[in-house]
């Protein structure tokens, strides 16, 4: 039996009289990606917030490879190695791709910058990033600005850092978005691989991505998990015919 990495029991979340997030359980377990879908305002963001750190539930858990972690912030979970990406504020857009990717491997060194000496030739923080961006597709982008790089890019960026911080389960919002047919193309072989360092919660409007790579698929509707299961029980399931997929059930 897969062991599981990540389980939310029961939250919820109300802002006001809205109930962003209804009583949601769920689990992700070690090799797998579980994809998280539903129409828009059906609260997917809300509930990744939640994981994440950013946000507080009003009621429930959340495990982390057994461990509680919902009175941790942001920072502690990552460094429990919870990796959520695809967060373009997280980039420092001055620094260069392999820069950002450095800044993630001296904080899993817990080391600090020696600004008196070249940091950007210092091998024990060049090397694991220029790794991570070539895994990501990026090394030719490397001494590109962050600012510079297109959406995909970016994208594919927070990946690399995320791969540099050791990263024990990733969050994925929307990964394809913004993304041509190639890119997504590329990107969905990429995740196909990824799976088997460290499971993937993926949250994602293109259905051929989520048809293609996930294990399992919940559905989020106004809040409220109403399915989870194969993508064949997903396709099958007349009520996520009617609410999400556009077909009568």
């Amino acid at each position: 039996m897969a062991e599981q990495v990540l389980a939310l029991d029961g939250l919820e979340k109300r802002f006001g009289a809205l109930k962003a997030t209804d009583g949601v359980s769920l689990t992700l377990e070690d090799g797998e990606i579980h994809a998280l879908i539903g129409p828009n305002g059906a609260g997917k963001s809300t509930l990744i917030h939640q994981i994440a750190g950013t946000l507080k539930p009003d009621a429930g858990s959340i495990r982390f490879l057994g461990r509680d972690i919902g009175h941790l912030g942001v920072a502690e979970r990552a460094r429990l190695g919870l990796g959520r990406t695809f967060q373009v504020s997280s980039l420092a857009p001055e620094f260069s791709a392999l820069r950002n990717v450095m800044l993630a491997v001296q904080a899993r060194q817990g080391s600090s910058f020696r600004f008196w000496r070249p940091v950007m030739r210092d091998a024990a923080l060049t090397e694991p990033a220029m790794a991570a961006l070539e895994r990501v597709g990026l090394a030719g982008r490397a001494r590109v600005p962050a600012a510079e790089l297109s959406h995909g890019e970016r994208r594919q960026l927070e990946i690399a850092i995320a791969l540099a911080l050791g990263s024990r389960a990733f969050l994925l919002d929307e990964p394809m978005a913004g993304m041509g047919p190639e890119g997504s193309k590329a990107l969905t072989g990429f995740l196909d691989g990824l799976r088997a360092e460290a499971p993937i919660l993926l949250v994602e409007h293109d259905m051929d991505a989520v048809f293609a790579l996930a294990d399992r698929i919940s559905v989020l509707v106004y809040g409220r998990i109403i399915a989870t299961g194969s993508v064949e029980a997903i396709r099958n399931d007349p009520a996520v015919r009617e609410a999400y997929l556009g077909e009568p059930a």
